[in-house]
């Protein structure tokens, strides 16, 4: 197996003293502008930091953990960092949040700035469910909690919610409402959320013997644009659906928009159920039925499996959380057969 760079190395390659690459890394200063840059350029091309950097450098707690999200403009995330900070303070601890705009890209760029800062710990909904970038943390002896989305490459604390279970219910109460000609509006596939949600809306079709049809299956991003384009797509079939399930709070709030645009009237010419409760959902006119989370306990349970692994050294097993949802029957569906 092919040695990882060390300190000498870096001090080699950039021609200056190991106690001068310490200092850079260790951000103590007085070190000249150019010979910094050398020694980063250097530190880069090693791959240094990624590998070795903060195993050479001797942690102390800094009460301090790092939050990474994949979206701020999402209230969801807001709810949930409000659960992390609240048991964070009661603990002393401080908290730094970064959002990664779903770019694994800037996840590891945010993971390698968090080890440079010390901190004790990361909450994390990631990016990217391989992980593999994560394990920098790891190596670093750096407890993660996973929050909403799983990491599959290594074993770590994970609080989720039963995302088939709140997608099922949704979908069920259509159903049972008499609608068979129901859509979804999807998240990416390679997310947790994304497939368990569209896996529950599967397997409340094939428990009612409805057939699955993929013209009423959009591909979304979580993003309100999307939800924004796949109601425009859903409108133009000459076959419309009766049924919306939208598979998160911003690809509603496009929905809704696109509904409005149309004149595609909610609750009487097409009923709708989104996941996840928005601020409008109770503004409308009707009333946005949901599937609603606990957001506040997604955030206060990953702080608390992340302290008691910042406080106790010995290894804990791995441990995850499963959340039930709530279904909110509010006024945007409508009865269009009695089917039982």
């Amino acid at each position: 197996m092919e040695n990882k760079p060390n300190i000498q190395d870096v001090a080699k390659l950039a021609n200056v003293s190991i106690a001068t690459v310490s200092r850079v890394i260790n951000n103590q200063g007085g070190v000249r502008k150019a010979t910094e840059e050398r020694i980063l350029k250097a530190i880069n091309e090693l791959g240094y930091i990624r590998n070795a950097a903060a195993r050479t450098m001797k942690r102390k707690e800094t009460n301090t953990i790092g939050v990474i999200v994949p979206d701020i403009k999402n209230p969801f995330f807001p709810l949930v960092m409000a659960g992390i900070e609240q048991k964070a303070r009661e603990k002393q601890y401080f908290t730094i949040l970064s959002s990664t705009n779903e770019s694994p890209i800037v996840e590891e760029e945010i993971v390698k700035n968090f080890i440079e800062r010390g901190v004790d710990g990361v909450i994390i909904t990631t990016a990217n469910e391989n992980g593999d970038h994560l394990k920098l943390l790891q190596e670093q002896g750096i407890p993660i909690v996973a929050v909403d989305r799983s990491i599959k490459s290594f074993e770590v604390d994970t609080v989720l919610v039963d995302n088939v279970k709140g997608a099922y219910q949704a979908v069920q109460h259509l159903i049972l409402q008499g609608h068979e000609k129901i859509a979804i509006i999807c998240g990416p596939q390679n997310t947790t959320p994304g497939r368990e949600r569209f896996l529950g809306y599967k397997k409340a079709l094939e428990n009612y013997n409805i057939p699955f049809d993929e013209r009423y299956v959009i591909q979304g991003d979580f993003g309100e644009q999307s939800g924004y384009l796949a109601t425009q797509e859903l409108y133009a079939l000459d076959d419309k659906p009766t049924a919306i399930f939208s598979s998160n709070n911003l690809m509603t709030i496009g929905c809704v928009k696109a509904l409005e645009e149309l004149h595609w009237k909610l609750g009487s010419e097409v009923s709708f159920i989104g996941f996840d409760d928005v601020d409008i959902a109770t503004f409308l006119n009707p009333k946005l039925s949901v599937v609603s989370r606990p957001m506040n306990a997604l955030g206060e349970i990953a702080f608390q499996l992340l302290h008691e692994r910042i406080c106790f050294k010995e290894p804990i097993p791995k441990r995850e959380y499963l959340l039930s949802p709530e279904l909110k029957i509010r006024q945007s569906c409508r009865l269009v057969k009695t089917v039982f």
